[in-house]
Protein backbone atom coordinates (compact mmCIF):
# COMPACT_ATOMS: atom_id res chain seq x y z
CA UNK A 1 0.00 0.00 0.00
CA UNK A 2 1.13 3.44 -0.89
CA UNK A 3 2.41 5.98 1.72
CA UNK A 4 0.80 9.10 2.30
CA UNK A 5 0.93 11.65 -0.30
CA UNK A 6 2.49 9.03 -2.61
CA UNK A 7 0.32 8.56 -5.96
CA UNK A 8 2.49 5.85 -7.43
CA UNK A 9 2.59 2.37 -6.27
CA UNK A 10 6.37 1.23 -5.05
CA UNK A 11 8.01 -0.65 -8.02
CA UNK A 12 6.49 0.97 -10.49
CA UNK A 13 8.07 3.62 -13.11
CA UNK A 14 6.14 5.53 -15.66
CA UNK A 15 6.87 5.29 -18.91
CA UNK A 16 6.46 8.93 -19.84
CA UNK A 17 9.79 11.13 -19.81
CA UNK A 18 9.87 13.43 -16.34
CA UNK A 19 10.87 16.37 -19.00
CA UNK A 20 8.73 17.82 -21.06
CA UNK A 21 11.25 19.02 -23.60
CA UNK A 22 8.37 20.26 -25.84
CA UNK A 23 7.06 22.34 -23.24
CA UNK A 24 10.63 23.81 -22.31
CA UNK A 25 11.77 25.04 -25.89
CA UNK A 26 8.19 26.62 -26.11
CA UNK A 27 8.78 28.41 -23.13
CA UNK A 28 12.47 29.62 -23.75
CA UNK A 29 11.35 30.44 -26.97
CA UNK A 30 8.37 32.77 -25.47
CA UNK A 31 10.81 34.10 -23.21
CA UNK A 32 13.88 34.61 -25.54
CA UNK A 33 11.47 36.36 -28.25
CA UNK A 34 9.56 38.68 -25.16
CA UNK A 35 13.29 39.74 -23.64
CA UNK A 36 14.71 40.97 -27.06
CA UNK A 37 11.35 42.81 -27.27
CA UNK A 38 11.69 44.80 -23.97
CA UNK A 39 15.24 45.14 -24.47
CA UNK A 40 14.49 46.80 -28.04
CA UNK A 41 11.94 48.73 -26.10
CA UNK A 42 13.74 50.05 -23.26
CA UNK A 43 16.93 51.18 -25.31
CA UNK A 44 14.45 53.03 -27.52
CA UNK A 45 12.90 54.87 -24.44
CA UNK A 46 16.19 54.78 -22.96
CA UNK A 47 17.73 57.05 -25.94
CA UNK A 48 14.57 59.34 -26.34
CA UNK A 49 15.51 60.92 -22.78
CA UNK A 50 19.49 60.97 -23.56
CA UNK A 51 20.39 64.31 -25.35
CA UNK A 52 23.42 65.14 -26.34
CA UNK A 53 23.34 69.00 -24.79
CA UNK A 54 24.47 69.49 -21.62
CA UNK A 55 21.24 71.51 -20.42
CA UNK A 56 18.40 68.60 -21.45
CA UNK A 57 18.00 65.44 -21.34
CA UNK A 58 18.17 63.48 -18.38
CA UNK A 59 21.28 63.08 -16.24
CA UNK A 60 23.51 60.41 -16.36
CA UNK A 61 22.53 59.26 -12.41
CA UNK A 62 18.89 59.29 -13.59
CA UNK A 63 19.86 56.74 -16.56
CA UNK A 64 21.78 55.15 -14.41
CA UNK A 65 18.86 53.90 -12.10
CA UNK A 66 16.15 53.45 -15.25
CA UNK A 67 18.85 51.43 -16.86
CA UNK A 68 19.49 49.29 -13.43
CA UNK A 69 15.51 48.92 -12.74
CA UNK A 70 14.47 47.89 -16.60
CA UNK A 71 17.37 45.26 -16.77
CA UNK A 72 16.09 43.86 -13.69
CA UNK A 73 12.61 44.22 -14.74
CA UNK A 74 13.27 42.43 -18.47
CA UNK A 75 14.49 38.96 -17.06
CA UNK A 76 11.82 39.03 -14.49
CA UNK A 77 8.95 39.49 -16.46
CA UNK A 78 10.17 37.93 -19.40
CA UNK A 79 11.06 34.54 -17.92
CA UNK A 80 8.03 34.22 -15.84
CA UNK A 81 6.14 34.18 -19.19
CA UNK A 82 8.31 30.97 -20.06
CA UNK A 83 8.01 29.58 -16.80
CA UNK A 84 4.76 29.72 -16.93
CA UNK A 85 3.97 28.18 -19.82
CA UNK A 86 6.35 25.39 -19.57
CA UNK A 87 4.24 24.93 -16.70
CA UNK A 88 1.27 24.49 -17.92
CA UNK A 89 1.96 22.94 -21.43
CA UNK A 90 4.32 20.34 -19.91
CA UNK A 91 2.57 16.57 -19.43
CA UNK A 92 0.67 15.78 -16.67
CA UNK A 93 1.79 13.65 -14.62
CA UNK A 94 0.18 10.83 -13.03
CA UNK A 95 1.03 9.07 -9.94
CA UNK A 96 3.75 10.86 -9.04
CA UNK A 97 4.47 12.56 -5.23
CA UNK A 98 3.02 16.05 -4.95
CA UNK A 99 6.85 16.80 -4.01
CA UNK A 100 8.11 15.32 -6.82
CA UNK A 101 6.30 17.29 -8.91
CA UNK A 102 6.89 20.55 -7.41
CA UNK A 103 10.41 19.63 -8.11
CA UNK A 104 9.86 18.55 -11.82
CA UNK A 105 7.66 22.17 -12.60
CA UNK A 106 11.12 23.91 -10.32
CA UNK A 107 13.20 22.27 -13.09
CA UNK A 108 11.37 22.90 -16.47
CA UNK A 109 11.82 26.24 -15.11
CA UNK A 110 15.36 26.41 -14.65
CA UNK A 111 16.00 24.64 -18.00
CA UNK A 112 13.39 27.28 -19.57
CA UNK A 113 16.19 29.64 -18.22
CA UNK A 114 18.75 28.40 -19.68
CA UNK A 115 17.33 27.63 -22.82
CA UNK A 116 16.15 30.78 -22.95
CA UNK A 117 19.74 32.87 -21.98
CA UNK A 118 21.13 30.78 -25.17
CA UNK A 119 18.12 31.96 -27.39
CA UNK A 120 18.27 35.54 -26.19
CA UNK A 121 22.75 35.54 -26.53
CA UNK A 122 22.07 33.98 -30.29
CA UNK A 123 19.29 36.82 -30.90
CA UNK A 124 21.24 40.25 -29.24
CA UNK A 125 24.02 38.60 -31.08
CA UNK A 126 22.17 39.13 -34.09
CA UNK A 127 20.65 42.28 -33.65
CA UNK A 128 24.04 43.66 -32.65
CA UNK A 129 25.97 42.55 -35.79
CA UNK A 130 23.12 43.87 -37.94
CA UNK A 131 23.51 47.23 -35.85
CA UNK A 132 27.86 47.09 -35.60
CA UNK A 133 26.79 46.54 -39.74
CA UNK A 134 24.59 49.59 -40.27
CA UNK A 135 26.72 51.51 -38.16
CA UNK A 136 29.86 51.03 -40.25
CA UNK A 137 28.40 51.75 -43.23
CA UNK A 138 27.05 55.32 -41.80
CA UNK A 139 30.85 55.53 -40.29
CA UNK A 140 32.49 54.51 -43.70
CA UNK A 141 30.60 57.74 -45.00
CA UNK A 142 31.22 60.38 -42.00
CA UNK A 143 34.77 59.27 -42.23
CA UNK A 144 34.85 60.31 -45.54
CA UNK A 145 33.38 63.68 -44.32
CA UNK A 146 35.72 63.93 -41.49
CA UNK A 147 38.84 63.32 -42.62
CA UNK A 148 39.99 66.54 -43.38
CA UNK A 149 39.03 67.60 -39.59
CA UNK A 150 40.91 64.39 -38.22
CA UNK A 151 44.12 65.35 -40.46
CA UNK A 152 43.73 68.94 -39.34
CA UNK A 153 43.63 67.46 -35.65
CA UNK A 154 46.55 65.04 -36.15
CA UNK A 155 48.56 68.46 -36.98
CA UNK A 156 47.48 70.65 -34.48
CA UNK A 157 48.54 68.14 -31.69
CA UNK A 158 50.73 65.31 -31.16
CA UNK A 159 50.55 62.65 -28.43
CA UNK A 160 53.29 64.04 -26.31
CA UNK A 161 51.20 67.51 -25.50
CA UNK A 162 52.91 69.97 -28.12
CA UNK A 163 51.13 71.26 -30.84
CA UNK A 164 51.93 74.62 -33.23
CA UNK A 165 50.08 76.83 -30.59
CA UNK A 166 53.62 76.30 -28.49
CA UNK A 167 55.75 77.04 -31.40
CA UNK A 168 53.42 79.69 -32.12
CA UNK A 169 54.01 81.09 -28.60
CA UNK A 170 58.14 81.11 -29.17
CA UNK A 171 57.55 83.38 -32.06
CA UNK A 172 55.60 86.23 -30.73
CA UNK A 173 57.16 89.74 -31.47
CA UNK A 174 56.76 92.87 -30.05
CA UNK A 175 55.96 94.44 -33.32
CA UNK A 176 52.98 92.84 -35.39
CA UNK A 177 55.31 91.90 -38.37
CA UNK A 178 57.60 89.15 -38.79
CA UNK A 179 61.31 90.22 -39.69
CA UNK A 180 61.19 87.05 -42.46
CA UNK A 181 59.82 84.07 -43.25
CA UNK A 182 59.63 82.12 -40.08
CA UNK A 183 58.39 78.84 -41.60
CA UNK A 184 60.64 76.43 -41.54
CA UNK A 185 62.22 77.71 -38.31
CA UNK A 186 58.82 77.08 -36.90
CA UNK A 187 59.07 73.69 -37.73
CA UNK A 188 62.20 72.97 -36.61
CA UNK A 189 61.43 73.98 -33.52
CA UNK A 190 58.11 72.04 -33.18
CA UNK A 191 60.52 68.80 -34.05
CA UNK A 192 62.93 69.73 -31.50
CA UNK A 193 60.13 70.39 -29.00
CA UNK A 194 58.30 67.08 -29.53
CA UNK A 195 61.69 65.39 -29.08
CA UNK A 196 62.38 67.04 -26.00
CA UNK A 197 59.00 66.40 -24.51
CA UNK A 198 59.18 62.58 -25.66
CA UNK A 199 62.48 62.05 -23.71
CA UNK A 200 61.06 64.40 -20.78
CA UNK A 201 63.17 66.99 -20.95
CA UNK A 202 65.10 69.37 -23.14
CA UNK A 203 69.05 69.31 -23.41
CA UNK A 204 71.00 72.64 -22.95
CA UNK A 205 72.17 72.00 -26.38
CA UNK A 206 68.69 71.95 -28.06
CA UNK A 207 67.60 74.82 -26.01
CA UNK A 208 70.36 76.99 -26.77
CA UNK A 209 69.93 76.19 -30.39
CA UNK A 210 66.23 77.22 -30.10
CA UNK A 211 66.60 80.43 -28.23
CA UNK A 212 68.90 80.96 -31.18
CA UNK A 213 66.54 80.78 -33.50
CA UNK A 214 64.15 82.18 -31.81
CA UNK A 215 66.11 85.46 -31.07
CA UNK A 216 66.95 85.88 -34.52
CA UNK A 217 63.14 85.82 -35.90
CA UNK A 218 61.66 87.81 -33.07
CA UNK A 219 64.37 90.02 -32.14
CA UNK A 220 64.15 89.46 -28.35
CA UNK A 221 67.67 88.72 -26.56
CA UNK A 222 68.87 85.03 -26.28
CA UNK A 223 68.29 85.33 -22.80
CA UNK A 224 64.75 86.24 -23.18
CA UNK A 225 63.83 83.44 -26.20
CA UNK A 226 65.83 81.16 -23.64
CA UNK A 227 63.06 82.38 -20.50
CA UNK A 228 60.34 82.32 -23.33
CA UNK A 229 61.56 78.45 -24.04
CA UNK A 230 61.06 77.29 -20.48
CA UNK A 231 57.75 78.82 -20.07
CA UNK A 232 56.01 77.29 -23.29
CA UNK A 233 57.75 74.34 -22.62
CA UNK A 234 56.09 73.71 -18.59
CA UNK A 235 52.85 75.09 -20.67
CA UNK A 236 53.00 71.90 -22.54
CA UNK A 237 54.17 69.77 -20.39
CA UNK A 238 51.28 70.79 -17.59
CA UNK A 239 48.91 69.82 -21.07
CA UNK A 240 50.14 66.70 -21.16
CA UNK A 241 49.72 65.75 -17.85
CA UNK A 242 46.09 67.03 -17.96
CA UNK A 243 45.43 64.91 -20.67
CA UNK A 244 47.26 62.21 -19.29
CA UNK A 245 45.21 62.63 -15.89
CA UNK A 246 41.91 62.88 -17.96
CA UNK A 247 42.57 59.75 -20.05
CA UNK A 248 43.26 57.88 -16.31
CA UNK A 249 39.58 59.50 -15.08
CA UNK A 250 37.99 57.99 -18.21
CA UNK A 251 39.19 54.52 -17.79
CA UNK A 252 38.56 54.55 -14.15
CA UNK A 253 35.01 55.59 -14.80
CA UNK A 254 34.86 52.62 -17.71
CA UNK A 255 36.34 50.35 -14.94
CA UNK A 256 33.68 50.78 -12.37
CA UNK A 257 30.75 50.89 -15.21
CA UNK A 258 32.13 47.73 -16.37
CA UNK A 259 32.14 46.31 -12.45
CA UNK A 260 28.61 47.60 -12.36
CA UNK A 261 27.35 46.34 -15.22
CA UNK A 262 28.75 42.42 -14.41
CA UNK A 263 27.24 42.62 -11.07
CA UNK A 264 23.95 44.02 -11.87
CA UNK A 265 23.86 40.81 -15.05
CA UNK A 266 24.70 38.96 -12.58
CA UNK A 267 21.31 40.07 -10.24
CA UNK A 268 18.80 40.27 -13.12
CA UNK A 269 20.19 36.82 -14.42
CA UNK A 270 19.67 35.01 -11.03
CA UNK A 271 16.50 37.21 -11.16
CA UNK A 272 15.22 35.69 -14.64
CA UNK A 273 15.79 31.91 -13.15
CA UNK A 274 14.11 32.11 -9.99
CA UNK A 275 11.29 33.89 -11.78
CA UNK A 276 11.29 31.44 -14.48
CA UNK A 277 11.08 28.63 -11.94
CA UNK A 278 8.65 29.89 -9.61
CA UNK A 279 6.27 30.72 -12.27
CA UNK A 280 7.01 27.05 -13.64
CA UNK A 281 5.41 25.79 -10.44
CA UNK A 282 2.71 28.25 -10.75
CA UNK A 283 1.94 26.71 -14.22
CA UNK A 284 2.18 23.62 -13.47
CA UNK A 285 -0.48 23.57 -10.20
CA UNK A 286 -3.03 25.38 -12.81
CA UNK A 287 -2.43 22.46 -15.17
CA UNK A 288 -3.44 19.81 -12.76
CA UNK A 289 -6.20 21.90 -11.69
CA UNK A 290 -4.72 22.52 -8.15
CA UNK A 291 -4.84 26.68 -6.58
CA UNK A 292 -1.88 28.61 -8.40
CA UNK A 293 -0.79 29.32 -5.12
Amino acid sequence: MARAGVLAEEGLESSLSAVSWAAIFAGAASAAVLFLILIVIGTGIGLAFVSPWQSSGASATTMGILAIAWSLAVPLFSYAVGGYLAGRLRTQWVGVHSDEVFFRDTAHGMLVWAVGTLFSAFLLGTVLSWVVHGAAQAGATAATVASSAVVSSADDATGNGWSPYFTDMLFRMPQQQAQGNDTAAKAEIGRIAARSLAAGQLSDEDKNYAAQLIAHQTGLSQSDAAKRIDDVVAAAKQTAAQAAEKAKAGAEVARKAGVYATLWGFVALLIGGLSASYMATVGGRIRDGLPAL
